[in-house]
């Protein structure tokens, strides 16, 4: 079964495959990751919001987002940012924003309205009275939030966005449709140099399935030890 497989191929493109595309992989992970969370706090926190006008604009926000398929979403950023940019300074030519740049917005908006429904839910699991306190203690709504509610439902909710995340660097696969030199984008570059398209995407997924499973694991320890603290 093995006979005709070149295992020399990937020791050869090892440094580059790394080097380059799992350093990207991992870079647009953790900003998109960071940027995600942050935005996507702002959201459920207007989704919870008492102003009618705010909560509506959020969901709206998020059901358009969770509706479309991430890979129409990284097209239409891809084509309507450079637009945007120029349209934002006044420019008469598209600004050149670049793959990463452009694959790092797609990803920050799209994954905030993911972050945002596990953050609401995370709000939502304290209780209401913890709220009330704070209201009671002169605090406003910002700062009852970001001193009483916020920190405990990151804790309740790490296990659940660092699941998230973990989606995410699967989803940042994608990118590789606009020839962007992710980790499958310069395996898939290797194969098709190469013409060795089995032994690169076999080792492509053998390494994101390792990375997936190993994290996962660490979720699910870190979730039982949360759960015993509890």
């Amino acid at each position: 079964m093995f006979s005709d497989y070149d295992f020399d191929v990937i020791q050869r493109s090892a440094g580059y495959l790394f080097r380059d595309g799992m350093t990207f992989t991992l870079t647009l992970t953790g900003l998109a990751m960071m940027g995600g969370i942050f935005f996507g706090t702002l959201l459920a926190m207007m989704r919870l919001s008492p102003f009618k006008a705010l909560a509506l604009l959020a969901g709206s926000y998020v059901n358009l987002m969770r509706s479309m398929p991430l890979v129409l979403v990284i097209f239409w950023f891809f084509f309507l940012v450079p637009y945007i940019g120029a349209w934002i300074i006044g420019a008469k030519d598209p600004v050149k924003v670049g793959s990463f740049m452009s694959c790092l917005i797609t990803f920050v908006m799209f994954e905030a309205a993911y972050y945002c429904e596990i953050m609401r839910a995370g709000i939502q699991s304290i209780p209401r009275g913890q709220v009330w306190a704070g209201y009671a203690l002169g605090l406003n709504y910002s700062q009852t939030m970001g001193r009483i509610v916020l920190p405990q439902a990151f804790r309740n909710m790490i296990p659940v966005l660092l699941t998230q995340t973990i989606i995410l660097f699967q989803d940042t696969s994608l990118v590789y449709v606009i020839s962007a030199t992710d980790f499958l984008g310069a395996a898939s570059k290797v194969a098709n140099r190469d013409y060795r398209l089995v032994e690169m995407y076999t080792f492509v997924a053998l390494v994101y399935f390792i990375m997936s499973y190993g994290l996962s694991t660490l979720v699910k320890n870190l979730q039982q030890r949360i759960a015993i603290h509890r």
